[in-house]
Parts: C-alpha cells; structure tokens; sequence
C-alpha cells in the first residue's frame, strides 16, 4: 500500500467528519446560505495562494529536475483553481484583495509554510495531500447522483471532474517518492485533515 493510501485510511475518520459536516452538505444539497459560501470562497482563495508557495518553495528544494517539473505542474494546477474562485468572487460579491484570512485559514497556511520552509520536499507533499485527496474525495461523493442544478453545482463539477483527480495522484507519487511513514509524516497528516475540518466549521459559523 501506497504511503498516500495507508495515510488516508489511517484518518478517514476525519475525512467521514468532513463529508458529513453541514457545511459541505449544504454544498450538496444547495442548502448552504450564502453568506457562508462567500465567507468560505474569499478565505479558501487566501488558502489557494499560500498553497501555490508551498508547491513552488518545495519545488525549489526537491532533489531531482523530475521532482521539480512536477510541483511546478501542480502549483499550476492550483492557479488554475485560482481562476474558478476569481469568478466565484464576481459571482459573490466578494472582493479577494480585501479578504482578511480567519483564524482557522491562518493556522493553516502557517502550517503549510512553514513545513515548505523547515522539511524535506517529503513531509511538504504529505503536509499537502490532505487538501488534494479530501476534496476529490468531497466532490466524488456529492456527484454520485449527477451534477446537480442548485448555486452550489460548479464546486461539486470542478471536484469531482475527472480532470481534478490526477492532480492527486501526481501529489501522491511525490509522498511515495520522497516521504517515509514516519511518526512526523502521520502527525503532520492529521494535523492537515483537521485544518480541514476547522477550515469548513468556521465558514459553517462564519467565524472571523
């Protein structure tokens, strides 16, 4: 079993708890207010931005030209993601260069940064892998029954494309490449998925 497959397993139960919290079926199921998905797309667009560092600070450390070729790939990914929450942000009224992170979405850029920063190109894949994993894992199971036609329809489409997925398993190669299962590697897993979890129960509560 692959690192990436063993690390998810090992913490579906925070994967389950995002599933299931009111946030992301509010997504699923159109229900959401709105003022929550504004608050949760000005927040996650300053998310997107330090993700994109992190993928270009790990690139700059990985050890081999095809290890760089692929963080930059994938932080090109993450810019085209950029471009969704742009209109999102025109569609919402939400103006991105007045957003202030919360508290939730600090913490975890920090973390992000400062694991690019102070590890190896390893414990910065995995550090990464939650978000990529979690939301194709998101967007699959709210499609199950098709794309629906509520406000909400574009996150689920763009989540559960078939276009989203390999971008995950680039990531995971690079974890399998570079990382070993270390108790560092499984706590800063966790540490992610709860960031996560945090993530979407303060744009649930629109906690500043």
């Amino acid at each position: 079993m692959s690192i990436a497959a063993d690390l998810w397993q090992r913490h579906q139960d925070l994967a389950v708890a995002c599933l299931n919290h009111p946030f992301v079926q509010g997504i699923g199921d159109g229900s959401l207010p709105q003022p929550n998905f504004a608050y949760y797309v000005g927040q996650d667009a300053f998310f997107l931005e330090a993700f994109a560092r992190a993928y270009s600070i790990a690139a700059a450390k990985a050890p081999d030209w095809q290890g760089f070729s692929i963080f930059h790939e994938l932080a090109g990914g993450v810019l085209q993601e950029l471009k969704l929450h742009q209109s999102y942000a025109a569609e919402w009224n939400v103006d991105l260069n007045q957003v202030e992170p919360g508290a939730a979405t600090r913490r975890y850029t920090d973390f992000l940064l400062a694991t690019a920063w102070s590890q190896e190109v390893g414990v910065t894949a995995v550090a990464m892998l939650p978000c990529m994993r979690l939301y194709a894992f998101l967007g699959q199971e709210l499609a199950q029954n098709g794309i629906p036609a509520h406000l909400y329809r574009d996150w689920i489409r763009t989540y559960s494309s078939p276009e989203f997925e390999p971008l995950t398993v680039q990531l995971a190669a690079l974890a399998q490449q570079y990382a070993s299962l270390s108790s560092l590697v499984q706590s800063t897993y966790r540490y992610a998925m709860q960031c996560e979890l945090d993530f979407f129960e303060a744009a649930w509560r629109n906690i500043p």
